[in-house]
């Protein structure tokens, strides 16, 4: 098992991957369309997304911790 410790960076690393994945994936589709270099699109496209998918869920995460527990009980 993992140490609870690095639960946090485990949290936004898979939360960046799995959101920059599927992101970029659907809009490189939707943007481009399915081809023989859909699949070399979508990576190059998505180098760019997954550092800004995790930059961004390291600021916004807890922000949002802590609007949660304002408004929660």
């Amino acid at each position: 098992m993992i140490s609870k410790k690095y639960s946090n960076f485990l949290f936004i690393f898979f939360m960046g991957l799995g959101m920059s994945l599927l992101m970029t994936l659907i809009i490189t589709f939707v943007n481009t369309g399915y081809d023989e270099f859909y699949i070399k699109r979508f990576l190059k496209a998505w180098t760019i997304s997954l550092p800004v998918a995790m930059i961004t869920t390291t600021i916004v995460a807890p922000i949002v911790q802590k609007f949660l527990d304002k408004i929660t009980e």
